[in-house]
This record gives structure tokens, sequence and C-alpha cells, in this order.
């Protein structure tokens, strides 16, 4: 998944390879989409009260973010494998935790970038508290991090484990 620091994106190929997709489609075709429907409804008359050229727009906006984030995300990214099965939670790793080590308490979830939240499984920042608390702690170990109203909470990493698509 990945590991970012300050200059350096770390991705394995398959995630490159999904973010690459997605800016190709973005800078290409649906750049194409939206140019055509932005002269459609410039064609409908008055600008100021045409809610369709305004969501176009809007939508166009959204779109050229996305691209440059996609952009500079891919352009400091480095590809290389995903993390080892050592028991150490890292960015790419599928997490397991108890909270308060309350063994009936737990929580699974990816730590990795928001790039690759999906459906199948919660996905937390290693920017994050929480992915931050955790982020190189050792299957057993416990972790601190604040939570928003300023207080601390503890969870124990019950497992860690590289992430399979």
């Amino acid at each position: 998944m990945t590991q970012t620091s300050d200059t350096v994106t770390w991705l394995t190929q398959e995630a490159y390879d999904q973010l690459k997709t997605e800016l190709d489609y973005l800078s290409g075709p649906a750049r194409i989409e939206i140019a055509k429907k932005i002269e459609a409804a410039r064609e409908e008359g008055d600008l100021k009260e045409n809610a369709g050229y305004h969501a176009a727009k809007e939508e166009q906006g959204k779109q050229e973010a996305r691209v440059r984030q996609l952009t500079q995300l891919l352009e400091s990214a480095q590809v290389g494998q995903a993390p080892a099965d050592t028991g150490v939670v890292a960015p790419g790793m599928v997490v397991t935790i108890a909270f308060d080590g309350d063994e009936d308490d737990t929580m699974t979830f990816l730590l990795a970038s928001r790039e690759f939240a999906t459906s199948d499984i919660e996905t937390y920042s290693p920017k994050s508290p929480l992915g931050a608390g955790v982020n190189g702690k050792k299957v057993g170990e416990d972790a601190s991090y604040e939570l928003p109203n300023g207080t601390v909470a503890t969870v124990r990493v019950l497992e860690a484990k590289p992430y399979q698509a």
C-alpha cells in the first residue's frame, strides 16, 4: 500500500498501477466528457442562472484537483514491495486492535493512505491519531493516541498482517 514521508510515497506496483489508471482516465476521457457537458450547458443560454453550467464547472474543478493530487502523488512515488509479515505494524498492513485491553472489544482496519480506502475494510491513515499510535508497534504491545476530545486512549495490537487485495 503506501508509506508516506515528506517527499517520497512508497507504493506497491498494484497501487501505483491503480492510481495511474485513474489519472489517465481523469486527464483524458473524463476531461473530454466534462468539456462536452460545459459546452452543452453554455448553449442553453444565460450562464448566471444556468444550474447545469455551474454544476459542470464545479465537477470540473473537483476533477482537476484530483488530477493535480494524483500527479503529485505519482511523481513522488517509489514502487516497492508490500511490507514483510513480521508482526510489526506498518503501512500496508491489516491491523487488529483491542480497546483498553478488552480482548472482546476489537477493531480491524487497513493502515494505508486514503487513496486505498475500500468497501471491504475500514482504512486509517498512518498520519491519523490511531494510525500514528499503532505504527511501528509489535503484536502484543500497547499503543496510546489522543482522541478528538483530548483524552488519551490505549489499544493493544492483536494482529498485523500484510494486506492481500
